[in-house]
């Protein structure tokens, strides 16, 4: 993608990622949410950007997790209200 995805866009690239549906990525797929969002990290970059996403530190990240890191990152428009 290009331009900022919209919400509903960023929760079907997070769905259509979420190989196990379990509403959580692992590091496989939070690598294709980021593949997907054209965002191009070396792999200790993902790394290190997964383990710090994982803030309840279960070992996966959770929607609101991936939402929070494209806010920070500048990559995310305005939540649906």
């Amino acid at each position: 993608m290009t331009t900022e995805p919209t919400e509903d866009e960023l929760f079907t690239v997070f769905t259509r990622a979420d190989l196990g549906g379990d509403e959580k990525l692992d590091l496989m797929e939070f690598t294709m949410v980021l593949e997907s969002l054209g965002l191009s990290w070396a792999r200790h970059e993902v790394q290190d950007r997964f383990e710090k996403t994982d803030t309840n530190h279960d070992g996966f990240i959770s929607y609101p997790e991936l939402r929070a890191l494209l806010d920070t990152q500048g990559l995310t428009g305005p939540q649906r209200a």
